[in-house]
Protein backbone atom coordinates (compact mmCIF):
# COMPACT_ATOMS: atom_id res chain seq x y z
CA UNK A 1 0.00 0.00 0.00
CA UNK A 2 0.97 3.35 -0.77
CA UNK A 3 0.92 5.11 3.12
CA UNK A 4 -0.10 8.82 2.20
CA UNK A 5 2.42 10.57 4.19
CA UNK A 6 3.09 13.38 1.30
CA UNK A 7 -0.52 14.27 0.98
CA UNK A 8 -1.60 16.71 2.16
CA UNK A 9 -5.10 15.75 2.54
CA UNK A 10 -6.42 13.72 4.81
CA UNK A 11 -6.15 12.82 9.19
CA UNK A 12 -2.81 11.62 10.69
CA UNK A 13 -3.23 7.87 12.08
CA UNK A 14 -2.75 9.09 15.39
CA UNK A 15 -5.27 11.76 15.27
CA UNK A 16 -7.75 9.64 13.51
CA UNK A 17 -8.01 6.63 16.34
CA UNK A 18 -8.24 9.84 18.77
CA UNK A 19 -11.32 11.07 17.53
CA UNK A 20 -12.93 7.83 16.91
CA UNK A 21 -12.29 7.71 20.67
CA UNK A 22 -9.60 4.41 20.51
CA UNK A 23 -7.40 6.05 22.68
CA UNK A 24 -4.81 9.06 22.74
CA UNK A 25 -2.40 10.12 20.32
CA UNK A 26 0.14 8.96 22.22
CA UNK A 27 -1.41 5.34 22.89
CA UNK A 28 -1.82 5.53 19.06
CA UNK A 29 1.74 5.77 17.96
CA UNK A 30 2.44 2.71 20.47
CA UNK A 31 -0.21 1.34 18.49
CA UNK A 32 1.48 1.48 15.19
CA UNK A 33 4.48 0.88 16.72
CA UNK A 34 3.54 -2.80 17.45
CA UNK A 35 1.69 -3.78 14.78
CA UNK A 36 -1.67 -3.47 15.45
CA UNK A 37 -3.42 -1.11 13.17
CA UNK A 38 -4.15 -1.57 9.70
CA UNK A 39 -5.40 1.06 6.46
CA UNK A 40 -7.09 -1.14 3.84
CA UNK A 41 -5.74 -4.49 5.13
CA UNK A 42 -1.82 -3.41 4.81
CA UNK A 43 -0.48 -2.74 8.65
CA UNK A 44 0.62 0.60 8.97
CA UNK A 45 4.23 1.21 9.33
CA UNK A 46 4.64 4.69 9.67
CA UNK A 47 3.41 7.14 12.18
CA UNK A 48 3.05 10.06 9.57
CA UNK A 49 0.28 7.72 7.46
CA UNK A 50 -3.53 9.69 6.56
CA UNK A 51 -6.09 8.35 6.60
CA UNK A 52 -8.37 9.08 3.50
CA UNK A 53 -12.41 9.68 3.53
CA UNK A 54 -12.72 5.93 2.04
CA UNK A 55 -10.11 4.31 3.82
CA UNK A 56 -11.25 1.01 5.55
CA UNK A 57 -8.86 1.29 9.29
CA UNK A 58 -9.04 -1.97 11.74
CA UNK A 59 -6.87 -2.34 15.03
CA UNK A 60 -6.30 -5.63 16.71
CA UNK A 61 -8.59 -6.79 13.38
CA UNK A 62 -11.97 -4.79 14.66
CA UNK A 63 -12.97 -1.83 11.85
CA UNK A 64 -13.09 1.50 13.49
CA UNK A 65 -15.67 3.88 13.15
CA UNK A 66 -15.16 7.72 13.26
CA UNK A 67 -19.32 8.24 12.53
CA UNK A 68 -20.23 7.52 15.54
CA UNK A 69 -21.50 9.82 18.04
CA UNK A 70 -19.12 10.92 20.71
CA UNK A 71 -19.91 10.53 24.41
CA UNK A 72 -19.34 12.56 27.31
CA UNK A 73 -20.69 11.63 30.69
CA UNK A 74 -20.59 12.78 34.23
CA UNK A 75 -20.23 10.45 36.96
CA UNK A 76 -20.56 11.00 40.86
CA UNK A 77 -18.46 8.23 42.10
CA UNK A 78 -18.91 6.12 45.26
CA UNK A 79 -16.04 5.76 47.42
CA UNK A 80 -14.83 2.19 47.27
CA UNK A 81 -14.59 1.53 43.24
CA UNK A 82 -11.66 1.69 41.42
CA UNK A 83 -11.30 3.85 38.46
CA UNK A 84 -10.25 1.02 36.28
CA UNK A 85 -11.47 -2.15 33.51
CA UNK A 86 -10.37 -4.62 35.74
CA UNK A 87 -8.75 -5.51 38.77
CA UNK A 88 -6.70 -8.49 39.52
CA UNK A 89 -7.59 -8.76 43.34
CA UNK A 90 -11.44 -8.77 42.29
CA UNK A 91 -12.19 -5.45 44.11
CA UNK A 92 -15.45 -3.32 42.59
CA UNK A 93 -15.34 -1.23 39.58
CA UNK A 94 -16.81 1.99 38.07
CA UNK A 95 -17.87 -0.22 34.83
CA UNK A 96 -19.45 -2.50 37.48
CA UNK A 97 -22.05 0.51 37.50
CA UNK A 98 -22.16 2.24 34.15
CA UNK A 99 -23.81 1.23 31.44
CA UNK A 100 -20.94 2.15 28.92
CA UNK A 101 -19.48 1.15 25.48
CA UNK A 102 -15.78 -0.40 25.85
CA UNK A 103 -14.39 2.82 24.45
CA UNK A 104 -15.28 4.90 26.82
CA UNK A 105 -12.90 5.94 29.48
CA UNK A 106 -12.36 7.65 32.50
CA UNK A 107 -10.64 11.35 32.18
CA UNK A 108 -8.14 10.31 34.66
CA UNK A 109 -9.22 8.81 38.05
CA UNK A 110 -10.28 8.77 41.35
CA UNK A 111 -8.99 6.31 43.81
CA UNK A 112 -10.52 4.17 45.68
CA UNK A 113 -11.66 6.29 48.40
CA UNK A 114 -12.47 9.34 47.42
CA UNK A 115 -15.64 10.11 45.82
CA UNK A 116 -17.29 13.05 43.55
CA UNK A 117 -17.26 14.70 39.68
CA UNK A 118 -15.60 11.83 37.41
CA UNK A 119 -15.47 12.60 33.81
CA UNK A 120 -15.85 9.55 31.21
CA UNK A 121 -15.35 10.77 27.21
CA UNK A 122 -15.11 8.59 23.99
CA UNK A 123 -13.11 11.52 22.42
CA UNK A 124 -9.51 10.29 23.28
CA UNK A 125 -8.29 13.94 22.15
CA UNK A 126 -10.18 15.72 24.94
CA UNK A 127 -9.36 13.09 27.40
CA UNK A 128 -5.93 13.57 26.72
CA UNK A 129 -5.95 17.31 26.42
CA UNK A 130 -8.09 17.36 30.11
CA UNK A 131 -4.83 15.35 31.39
CA UNK A 132 -2.20 16.41 30.11
CA UNK A 133 -0.02 17.97 33.13
CA UNK A 134 1.56 21.17 30.47
CA UNK A 135 -2.01 22.27 30.13
CA UNK A 136 -3.05 22.86 33.79
CA UNK A 137 -6.56 22.52 34.33
CA UNK A 138 -7.84 22.81 37.30
CA UNK A 139 -9.81 20.51 39.44
CA UNK A 140 -11.45 21.71 42.54
CA UNK A 141 -12.22 19.57 45.93
CA UNK A 142 -13.77 19.50 49.07
CA UNK A 143 -11.66 17.73 51.31
CA UNK A 144 -12.46 16.47 55.12
CA UNK A 145 -9.35 15.75 57.19
CA UNK A 146 -8.25 15.51 61.15
CA UNK A 147 -7.29 18.54 63.42
CA UNK A 148 -6.88 21.93 62.42
CA UNK A 149 -4.44 23.37 60.00
CA UNK A 150 -2.04 25.93 62.05
CA UNK A 151 -0.70 28.96 60.53
CA UNK A 152 2.34 27.39 59.40
CA UNK A 153 0.81 24.65 57.38
CA UNK A 154 -1.56 27.21 55.83
CA UNK A 155 1.62 28.89 54.36
CA UNK A 156 3.43 25.85 53.70
CA UNK A 157 -0.02 24.49 51.36
CA UNK A 158 -0.10 27.57 49.75
CA UNK A 159 3.25 28.41 48.76
CA UNK A 160 3.87 24.55 47.99
CA UNK A 161 7.27 22.87 48.04
CA UNK A 162 6.30 20.57 50.47
CA UNK A 163 8.84 16.86 50.26
CA UNK A 164 6.22 14.05 49.46
CA UNK A 165 8.69 11.57 49.00
CA UNK A 166 10.24 10.14 45.92
CA UNK A 167 12.00 13.72 45.04
CA UNK A 168 8.19 15.01 44.79
CA UNK A 169 7.65 18.49 46.08
CA UNK A 170 3.96 19.74 46.76
CA UNK A 171 2.50 22.28 44.32
CA UNK A 172 0.96 25.77 45.58
CA UNK A 173 -2.54 25.30 46.37
CA UNK A 174 -5.39 27.67 46.02
CA UNK A 175 -7.33 27.20 49.35
CA UNK A 176 -9.73 28.28 51.35
CA UNK A 177 -11.03 27.66 54.80
CA UNK A 178 -15.06 26.46 54.85
CA UNK A 179 -14.96 24.55 58.55
CA UNK A 180 -12.83 24.26 61.49
CA UNK A 181 -14.48 22.26 64.61
CA UNK A 182 -11.29 21.37 66.36
CA UNK A 183 -11.35 17.61 65.35
CA UNK A 184 -11.75 17.60 61.79
CA UNK A 185 -11.95 20.52 59.21
CA UNK A 186 -12.74 21.24 55.95
CA UNK A 187 -11.11 22.94 52.82
CA UNK A 188 -11.38 23.76 48.94
CA UNK A 189 -8.19 22.95 47.07
CA UNK A 190 -7.72 23.51 43.57
CA UNK A 191 -5.00 21.89 42.20
CA UNK A 192 -3.85 22.17 38.47
CA UNK A 193 -2.07 18.17 38.22
CA UNK A 194 -3.32 14.95 38.69
CA UNK A 195 -0.73 13.17 40.28
CA UNK A 196 -0.94 9.94 42.39
CA UNK A 197 -3.06 10.80 45.94
CA UNK A 198 -1.65 14.53 45.71
CA UNK A 199 -4.01 15.89 48.39
CA UNK A 200 -3.63 13.07 50.88
CA UNK A 201 0.27 12.80 50.56
CA UNK A 202 0.13 17.09 51.08
CA UNK A 203 -2.00 16.96 53.85
CA UNK A 204 -0.26 13.98 55.16
CA UNK A 205 3.29 15.64 55.15
CA UNK A 206 2.08 18.52 57.48
CA UNK A 207 0.45 15.84 60.10
CA UNK A 208 -3.38 15.55 59.10
CA UNK A 209 -5.21 12.32 57.76
CA UNK A 210 -7.89 12.69 54.82
CA UNK A 211 -11.28 11.62 55.83
CA UNK A 212 -13.28 12.48 52.81
CA UNK A 213 -12.23 14.09 49.15
CA UNK A 214 -14.88 14.65 47.00
CA UNK A 215 -14.42 16.49 43.34
CA UNK A 216 -16.56 18.85 42.72
CA UNK A 217 -14.98 20.33 39.42
CA UNK A 218 -12.78 19.79 36.44
CA UNK A 219 -12.09 22.13 33.84
CA UNK A 220 -14.96 23.50 33.30
CA UNK A 221 -17.68 20.61 34.53
CA UNK A 222 -18.88 21.13 38.45
CA UNK A 223 -20.77 18.95 40.39
CA UNK A 224 -24.37 20.17 40.49
CA UNK A 225 -25.43 20.25 44.30
CA UNK A 226 -27.97 17.44 44.84
CA UNK A 227 -26.75 15.18 42.09
CA UNK A 228 -27.38 11.80 43.86
CA UNK A 229 -24.04 10.10 44.55
CA UNK A 230 -23.59 7.02 42.39
CA UNK A 231 -25.91 8.85 39.49
CA UNK A 232 -24.28 9.44 35.89
CA UNK A 233 -25.83 12.25 33.02
CA UNK A 234 -24.96 13.40 29.75
CA UNK A 235 -22.76 16.28 29.75
CA UNK A 236 -25.15 18.99 28.19
CA UNK A 237 -24.72 20.46 24.96
CA UNK A 238 -22.99 24.13 26.60
CA UNK A 239 -20.55 21.87 28.62
CA UNK A 240 -19.37 19.50 25.67
CA UNK A 241 -18.66 23.18 23.69
CA UNK A 242 -16.86 24.17 26.78
CA UNK A 243 -14.77 21.24 26.51
CA UNK A 244 -14.49 21.54 22.56
CA UNK A 245 -13.36 25.33 23.31
CA UNK A 246 -10.36 24.29 26.07
CA UNK A 247 -9.33 21.32 23.80
CA UNK A 248 -9.05 24.34 20.61
CA UNK A 249 -7.18 26.73 23.33
CA UNK A 250 -4.69 24.02 24.40
CA UNK A 251 -4.49 22.67 20.90
CA UNK A 252 -4.45 25.63 18.41
CA UNK A 253 -2.41 23.78 15.88
CA UNK A 254 -4.59 20.73 16.28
Amino acid sequence: MNEKTENNQGVRINKYLAQCGICSRREADKMVDAGRVQINGEVVSQMGTKIQPNDLVLVDDKPVDNNQEQIYLLYNKPRGLLCSRKDDKGRPLIYDHLDIPAHVQSVGRLDMDSEGLLLLTSNGEILQTLIAPKNKIPRKYKVKFTGSLSLESIEKLRNGGIDLGKGELSDPWDMSIDSDNGGHSWITVTIKRGRWREIRRTLDAVGHIVRRLIRVRFGPIKLEEGMPIGSWRNLSSKEVAALKRLHQAANPKG
